[in-house]
């Protein structure tokens, strides 16, 4: 399905990404500390928020 070629390209764009993404974030750190202080709790209502409506659909259907 894929050359040899495309699956070193696709392994080696992975592996670089995610060390960029690292140190990105690691660089950044001190801002979204700063900045980002209560994020967490907004994602964990979304998560509570769509697995409530997953569960209203299922008990409804």
């Amino acid at each position: 399905m894929f050359t040899d070629g495309q699956l070193i390209f696709a392994g080696f764009f992975v592996v670089v990404f995610i060390a960029i993404m690292i140190f990105s974030y690691r660089k950044d750190l001190k801002l979204h500390k700063k900045y980002y202080r209560g994020s967490l709790f907004i994602l964990i209502g979304f998560i509570i928020f769509i697995a409530l409506l997953f569960v209203l659909k299922t008990y409804l259907h």
